[in-house]
């Protein structure tokens, strides 16, 4: 069954989020554990094959005994096998915005409650409890209570303050024109009525959108008119810009 969240921001501006189902999230991650698995199998072979080129002699020299030797290249395995699968969540979510291969692939997107972006503590916080999530029957806990959850969430979810929801198909500048149901604008000296037009419509509903969609569609925008404005505007921030025409 499809869940909406409806957020209102300070403004007073109200837009919602498809909240992404359980199907969708576990496939994400299954696609994310193929991946872990992946480049694990080539850490291990490349440790493997470092250490059968390495004299014997040599490692025990700077490591002491053999069982010494055995003990710092388990830890090291260890700690690399630990930063893969769950560093990996860490990372990916934080630097993409909320968002690891399996998500991107699926199309869905980690979030903080309200709308905003995922930011590194509520990715390390959710990621971490993840740990409990796998030894608990791999997710089946989790998958439980998300089901019982009126957002969706995990018990990660829940102690981050984040929700994973399906990403909505960015809409090009001519499919914004195509949708107004405004006034028609007049043209002024560096843009067209229609430039006009879609310019309103995108400072309108900026705040709609995930922050990575609101600075391409600025972005491409701007490029449009920026070089038939003067010299000063041109030296504007891409919003800046798009506000003072």
């Amino acid at each position: 069954m499809d869940r909406t969240l409806e957020v209102r921001t300070p403004e007073s501006i109200a837009f919602s989020y498809e909240l992404a189902g359980v199907g969708s999230r576990f496939l994400a991650v299954a696609i994310d554990v193929a991946l872990q698995l992946l480049v694990t199998i080539l850490l291990i072979w490349a440790i493997v094959a470092a250490a059968g080129h390495a004299p014997v002699g040599t490692i025990r020299s700077r490591l002491g005994s053999g069982e010494l030797a055995a003990s710092v290249v388990y830890a090291t395995v260890i700690a690399a096998i630990f930063a893969i699968f769950f560093g990996y969540f860490i990372a990916f979510e934080w630097l993409w915005h909320g968002q690891t291969p399996g998500k991107r692939i699926l199309r869905i997107r980690v979030v903080r409650d309200g709308g905003y972006p995922v930011d590194f503590m509520a990715s390390l916080i959710r990621n971490l409890i993840r740990v409990g999530e796998v030894s608990l029957g791999f997710y089946a806990v989790s998958v439980f209570v998300a089901v019982l959850s009126p957002q969706n969430k995990r018990i990660g979810d829940i102690a981050a303050g984040t929700v994973v929801v399906r990403e909505a198909r960015m809409e090009s500048p001519e499919q914004m024109l195509r949708e107004i149901n405004e006034p028609v604008y007049a043209a002024t000296a560096y843009v067209s009525g229609e430039e006009r037009a879609l310019i309103r419509r995108f400072l309108d509903r900026r705040t709609d959108l995930v922050i990575e969609r609101r600075l391409v569609i600025a972005r491409n925008l701007a490029e449009r008119v920026r070089p038939r404005v003067p010299a000063e505007l041109q030296r504007l921030d891409d919003e800046d810009l798009l506000e003072r025409l």
